[in-house]
Order: structure tokens, then C-alpha cells, then sequence
């Protein structure tokens, strides 16, 4: 049975068979719905701070 994935960015729930899936230099695993969320993570942006990120956004509101 395939794995369902979330987004390391957004954390949108990634369906088998598509997404991206990022390794860094050092072994790390990224896996990214999308490459908007691929290209935000490796520019550095802060997911908290953007609109479309539903997930951090919740957490944000809260605190």
C-alpha cells in the first residue's frame, strides 16, 4: 500500500504517485506538493508569514 506524504512545507497531503521529493547534501528529506512550495522552501521564506499556507497559519493565529 503506498504512503501518503505531507507537505514538508505547506502540509498539504501529498497523493501517491506525485509531489516532489528534495534531498539535501547532508541526507535530509524533504518531499513538496508542489514546486511553489519546493522554490519557497529552498528561497527561504518563512511559511508562517504566507497566506496560502494553511497549516502554520492556524498554529500562528492561535499563539
Amino acid at each position: 500500500m503506498p504512503k501518503e506524504r505531507v507537505c514538508s512545507f505547506c502540509g498539504k497531503t501529498i497523493e501517491p504517485g506525485t509531489g516532489m521529493m528534495y534531498v539535501t547534501v547532508k541526507g535530509e528529506i524533504y518531499w513538496f506538493c508542489s514546486s511553489k512550495c519546493r522554490k519557497s522552501f529552498r528561497m527561504g521564506r518563512n511559511p508562517a508569514r504566507l497566506s496560502w499556507v494553511k497549516r502554520v497559519r492556524k498554529v500562528s493565529e492561535v499563539a
